[in-house]
């Protein structure tokens, strides 16, 4: 990179009204890097020619190879617009659903996006999700529609066509928008809505009867949606060099046509055409069959232009066009055998596209000083706290926000979304630079006086032969020793270098919100979990990150900052500072921040709310090196990778297997080459793909497998009831079992009875359990709290948010089986906020409510917990983390436990007495308590006191609670759950038989099918099995010869119809499905396929029709 080019972005970081933060957003291949290219080219970094084939931002060999991006990457352009200079920080991210995490890291340091839909396809399912991520990060969207040369060479449209084609998808992207728009009115509707009756409640309301308007009337969105009249969108085809916008021709054609530019630029688009006779533009274009002025005035130019260089190859035409655009055409370009290049050659200097996408950036995306104030209260709003709720020296930075102020005296403020991984070889301080004029002339002096020497010494042996003087022994073993030591020292040098050349360097992609950022500056470095409230009363007051000795404060830590660099694509440049409002790399934090983290100054500063990821990690693969020895390696490099990709997990399980949990194949596949290649630098071994399944129990069936009514006596199946018979056998002494699933199962010293029911939740319960699964951990911190004595803030918001989880529960949990069942729950698991429920069932145990931070002022004094009653949710927390089906987590199980009977400890001695039924103190018979009254709650105090709450009894509690709740499991109707991915593919008519093909080998069902209109596509939208999912992309591409391409994104768990202990009972089954039931069942397919891996038992045979064998004693 020039130094002049170097200078003059430095000189305009300064100037944050002149800096634009921009990333690029697109579904995969439509065209995001391409136009990058074309971008970076008008810098001249790199040539116009190569642009869209170099692929200059991907940097990576398998991004190369691939042909996608996988990682988000930085450039920094310069751009001048109306005698202004811009500084524009680029960064273009990947499209693949996969990597849809880079897309979080990038979109959070920039102000603005550019959205690319492609012409042909349209709106796509990223599309769509990258719209909503800019959405909920508050950043302002430009749209580009690229490749619309497709239009013209592949669906051979007209122009008239292109325009009504044109119109579609830019209401399909609008439509998008809206929703988002309309989702975000309604809900602060219903916030209102939700205030109103508090403030008729307090006699402010107006006496209105009923207010049905939802608030969209009065919102302003007049600047919410794209329209080409209004500068925010470009039409462009990025491949061939040109885009345009609406203003360029308004500007052409005013100065051809004497009309006024912004009539025209209202004019151009819409239902407007021209009236040559007139010499009027007038609206109807479309109701008397005339041209519209877009039409007209643009397309028709363009689809003559590809008539001309590209379907005719018309040399004579091309002469007029290229003579009225005013081109100059170098004689190579014309003479090309590829008329794209000729047709590059003149699209590029007649429409460029950098200049009106740049334009466009320049005046339609803000700066960092025009940051709205509802985006920093939701950046600086951590978890469900409100912006009111933090400290007032916190809600004073708002405005050092809005400010973006680079002063001495303004607070440093710098977010790092990301880590990456940079070859120590490419740091700037490592680089070979270009020598000056004074190092090439004093290296070229040095080498005169050595060949000087060297031919000085020539001469003087060849005088010693002639004169027949012998050389001396002495000097070859000198210049020997020379030699070997500088062999040594070269050795020496080389293995330094090896060793250097080993270790990678982290990055930090951050972007400095507000003062001033120096390398050796000390900032504190918050986690996720640092309260500036508790920040500020742990340090002194008016201290900073450059006091010397500071208390320890939880999740926050000090750094020193190292390098800062300037990211230009595969390159860094060093700066010495960098103000606000820029975008930036930072050196020396790879020990103090794992993925993403704030830096600051100030101990007042908040955390930033946490990235949102679209892509949930769900493929998990078990890795361990070829050569045990090498193991060191690995961990180090897993914790490596762990830091450098930020969707990417590393776990060790109980096993003791290290475990990587990545967002799909591709990204799987890109995690591996990375150990291997980067960061472990050994032969790994991976297993196949780990499938997560869930447990779960469903109501009993009605039909049996051919669809025949079962009887009352067919309703369990009979493999449930050997099952039962089995267990029965081994303990039935202690263990019972009724004819409704209530099991009963006493501890084996005799102090403990607990009985237990299972019952399957509703799916729309479990549904909302499982969204709600942060809220539930939060309600299970608070109730901690007031359990041990503590007093804890809870913002309104979450207690609202609590409060409409309750109501919603008591609105789904209907009938005579539920009833007042949200009042008893006792716990959610598992790790106690999972979607199962265990209740209270015990009538005379009136245990504190888990809600009771709701109404915590009226709880009444003798609502406490018994002594045991961690030991029994200890318990339920096991039972639904390993399921009995293949020790899979449980899915919507809710457990009621009916009985719970403690002995005292008095009565273990004589445990085979018949006097310890007498002393058992029984909680589940009202009447007798209130018949003894004062004597009861003497004796249960008494029991409270004696009882040890990590005893033996504890102990055998928990595991009789958890015994207890999986026989209660297994006394239903049992079933698998598994994952489930949303598969949309985008493929044409020819192949979409190959397509339900492939669909219906890997049991998926196809949902939605649907043709987009104009052109020849179809869109499927299906449900397929993730343990089905791997290959599945390879396989349709293949067998539909490319033009199929399917993205996948978890969506749900889904109950795997079939019995996976069903064995045929009826004549209709066993006609049907043969003895053995020889048709392939799914479900047990799969839990065998886990019990396998797990090392648990599996029952199969693995001899079948075998014939005799004959013995070595036998031999007959």
């Amino acid at each position: 990179m020039g130094l002049t080019i170097l200078e003059k972005i430095k000189v305009l970081q300064k100037n944050p009204a002149n800096i634009r933060n921009l990333c690029i957003l697109a579904h995969v291949d439509h065209g995001k890097t391409t136009l990058a290219d074309c971008l970076v080219a008008s810098n001249g970094i790199i040539s116009s020619r190569l642009a869209g084939k170099l692929r200059y931002l991907d940097s990576r060999e398998d991004e190369q190879i691939r042909g996608i991006t996988m990682k988000s990457s930085a450039i920094s352009l310069h751009f001048t617009h109306r005698e202004q200079e811009y500084l524009l920080n680029l960064i273009d991210s990947p499209g693949h659903v996969d990597f849809s995490s880079e897309v979080s890291t990038a979109v959070r340091l920039c102000d603005g996006a550019i959205v690319i839909v492609d012409a042909v396809e349209g709106v796509c399912p990223q599309t769509q999700a990258v719209l909503r991520q800019a959405w909920l990060e508050n950043i302002r969207p430009v749209l580009v529609i690229n490749k619309i040369d497709r239009l013209i060479l592949e669906l051979k449209l007209t122009s008239q066509e292109a325009y009504s084609h044109l119109q579609k998808i830019l209401g399909q992207v609008n439509a998008v928008t809206g929703s988002l728009f309309t989702s975000k009115v309604l809900e602060e509707r219903a916030e209102k809505d939700s205030e109103e009756p508090e403030r008729e409640a307090s006699g402010y309301g107006e006496e209105v009867v009923y207010d049905w308007s939802a608030g969209l009337e009065e919102v302003d969105d007049s600047n919410l949606y794209f329209s080409p009249d209004q500068g925010n969108v470009v039409f462009a085809s990025a491949i061939d060099g040109w885009g345009f916008s609406i203003q360029q021709f308004a500007e052409i054609y005013s100065q051809r046509m004497g009309i006024r530019p912004w009539v025209l630029l209202k004019t151009l688009w819409g239902d407007f055409y021209l009236n040559a006779k007139a010499k009027k533009i007038i609206k109807g274009a479309q109701a008397k069959g005339k041209k519209p002025l877009f039409v007209q005035l643009v397309l028709d130019n363009i689809w003559s232009l590809y008539d001309a260089v590209v379907t005719k190859r018309d040399k004579e035409k091309v002469d007029k066009v290229v003579t009225s655009l005013g081109v100059k055409i170098m004689a190579r370009d014309t003479r090309h055998s590829d008329p794209k290049v000729l047709l590059s050659a003149i699209c590029s200097q007649w429409l460029p596209v950098p200049q009106a996408v740049l334009s466009m950036v320049c005046e339609k995306l803000p700066s960092p000083l025009e940051m709205s104030a509802e985006r920093v209260e939701k950046l600086l709003s951590v978890g469900a706290r409100r912006f009111n709720s933090l400290p007032q020296q916190t809600q004073e930075l708002k405005q050092v926000f809005l400010q973006c102020s680079s002063e001495d005296n303004a607070p440093v403020i710098v977010f790092v979304s990301k880590m990456f991984v940079v070859d120590s070889k490419a740091l700037p301080h490592k680089r070979q630079r270009p020598l000056t004029h004074e190092e090439i002339a004093q290296r070229r002096e040095v080498a005169r006086q050595r060949h000087a020497e060297r031919m000085a010494s020539a001469e003087n042996h060849a005088d010693r032969v002639k004169a027949g003087t012998a050389p001396q022994e002495v000097q070859p073993s000198a210049d020997s020793s020379d030699v070997s030591s500088k062999m040594e020292a070269l050795a020496v040098k080389e293995q330094s270098a090896e060793e250097e050349e080993e270790r990678e360097t982290f990055v930090a992609f951050a972007r400095v919100f507000s003062g001033v950022v120096r390398p050796g500056q000390r900032v504190f470095v918050l986690g996720p979990k640092y309260d500036p409230a508790l920040g500020l009363n742990t340090l002194p007051e008016g201290c900073s990150a450059q006091s010397d000795s500071l208390p320890d404060t939880p999740h926050m830590s000090r750094s020193t900052l190292g390098g800062l660099y300037l990211l230009m694509g595969r390159e860094l440049e060093e700066l010495e500072e960098v103000p606000a409002g820029n975008v930036l790399g930072i050196g020396g934090l790879e020990d103090f921040v794992l993925k993403s983290a704030t830096l600051s100054s100030s101990p007042a500063c908040p955390p930033f709310t946490p990235l949102n990821f679209e892509a949930t990690p769900i493929v998990r693969v078990a890795i361990e090196p070829k050569h045990p020895s090498e193991m060191p390696k690995l961990v180090r490099g897993m914790r490596l990778l762990n830091q450098a990709d930020p969707c990417a997990e590393v776990l060790i399980q109980e096993t003791g297997e290290h475990v990587l949990v990545t967002a799909g194949e591709v990204h799987l596949q890109r995690c591996l080459d990375d150990l291997r290649q980067r960061f472990a630098k050994i032969e790994i071994s991976a297993s196949k793909p780990i499938i997560p399944f869930r447990e779960t129990v469903v109501r009993p069936p009605k039909v049996d497998m051919v669809n025949e009514d079962l009887g009352k006596q067919h309703k369990v199946a009979i493999i449930h009831q050997v099952k039962e018979d089995s267990s029965l056998g081994r303990s039935s002494d202690t263990l019972h079992v009724d004819s409704v699933g209530l099991v009963t199962l006493t501890t084996p010293n005799r102090l403990a009875t607990v009985s237990i029911r299972a019952i399957p939740l509703p799916q729309e319960v479990m549904s909302l359990l499982e969204s709600s699964a942060e809220l539930i951990r939060t309600l299970e911190q608070v109730n901690m709290s007031l359990r041990e004595g503590r007093a804890l803030e809870v913002n309104p918001r979450t207690l609202e948010d609590i409060a409409a989880l309750k109501d919603r529960l008591e609105t789904l949990l209907q009938g005579h089986r539920w009833r007042n069942a949200v009042e008893r729950i006792w716990a959610f698991g598992p790790r106690r906020y999972g979607p199962n429920i265990l209740l209270n069932g015990v009538e005379s145990y009136q245990r504190p409510s888990v809600w009771q931070c709701l109404n915590h002022s009226a709880d009444k004094p003798h609502t406490t917990l018994r002594d045991l009653d961690n030991s029994i949710v200890s318990g339920f927390q096991l039972a639904t983390l390993a399921g009995p089906m293949c020790e899979e987590p449980l899915m919507g199980v809710c457990f009621s436990l009916e009985r719970w009977d403690v002995q005292t400890s008095a009565s273990a001695p004589h445990q085979d007495s018949v006097e310890e039924e007498e002393d058992a103190v029984s909680q589940d018979a009202p009447g007798d308590i209130e018949a003894q009254g004062e004597n009861a709650a003497v004796g249960q105090a008494k029991w409270r006191i004696e009882a040890d709450c990590y005893g033996p009894v504890s102990g055998q509690l928990i595991a009789a609670t958890k015994e207890a709740c999986r026989h209660a499991f297994q006394a239903q109707p049992q079933r698998l759950m598994a994952a489930m991915y949303t598969c949309e593919i985008m493929a044409t008519a020819e192949v979409l038989g190959r397509v339900y093909g492939v669909l219906g080998k890997r049991e998926g069902r196809v949902v939605h099918e649907e043709m987009k209109e104009g052109t020849d596509m179809f869109t499927i939208k299906a449900i397929l099995p993730v343990a089905e999912s791997f290959g599945f992309t390879d396989e349709i591409r293949k067998r539909t010869s490319g033009l199929a391409s399917p993205q996948l994104i978890f969506s749900h768990w889904e109950v795997i119809s079939s019995d996976p202990y069903w064995v045929p009972t009826t004549e209709e089954e066993y006609l049907h499905f043969g003895e053995k039931a020889d048709s392939a069942n799914q479900a047990l397919k799969y839990m065998n396929a886990v019990r396998r891996r797990k090392g648990l038992y599996v029952e199969e045979k693995t001899v079948e029709h075998a014939e005799k064998q004959r013995t070595l004693g036998k031999n007959k």
